[in-house]
């Protein structure tokens, strides 16, 4: 516990405690609202969810369903856990991933399953009369739970989903945590 600091002018304080932030974090997780599936990847990015495209990770992927189109379904696996610091947010966030083969037939057919623990870190920021934050991922471990990726594989896919969520997934977040006009 703090005390809130005497302001001699007007001023906002915004206090959020550990109980709030995994409070919100259970709500979220036991609705089902941490959820994602992605069957496009930003044109920038690397590779693109094709067969073709994991090559790289699974070659026999690729030469049973040669250049077929892919499906990525993301979830958290386990509520998040969140800590509250006096300048920061931390978060440990347990996610899986599923990527899938879509058939012409719009059969999906299992592809891979990842568990996906990352470590991050939200701090707001005040400028002049705008409040935002900016998030930060501090951490990330992938673990195959299906054969078909050796270690050297999954080294490479760890290495491209850090890429891949330093270079898009952290500035969408930070989009979304943009300054905003404080009311």
């Amino acid at each position: 516990p703090t005390t809130p600091p005497m302001a001699h002018e007007p001023m906002l304080l915004l206090a959020v405690t550990e109980v709030v932030a995994n409070s919100a974090a259970f709500t979220y997780f036991t609705a089902g609202a941490l959820h994602r599936n992605i069957s496009t990847l930003p044109r920038r990015f690397p590779f693109q969810l094709r067969t073709k495209s994991m090559e790289v990770f699974s070659p026999q992927l690729q030469e049973r369903y040669p250049d077929q189109p892919m499906e990525l379904h993301v979830w958290a696996r386990q509520q998040p856990l969140l800590s509250c610091h006096p300048d920061a947010l931390h978060g440990t966030l347990f996610s899986s991933a599923e990527a899938f083969v879509v058939l012409p037939n719009a059969t999906r057919v299992p592809a891979f399953l990842l568990n996906i623990d990352a470590n991050v870190t939200g701090q707001p920021t005040i400028t002049r009369n705008r409040l935002g934050g900016t998030v930060r991922l501090t951490g990330l471990v992938p673990n195959p739970e299906l054969d078909g990726l050796s270690v050297l594989q999954v080294k490479r896919l760890e290495t491209v989903l850090k890429f891949g969520l330093w270079l898009f997934g952290v500035p969408q977040a930070n989009s979304k945590c943009c300054p905003r006009p404080v009311p």
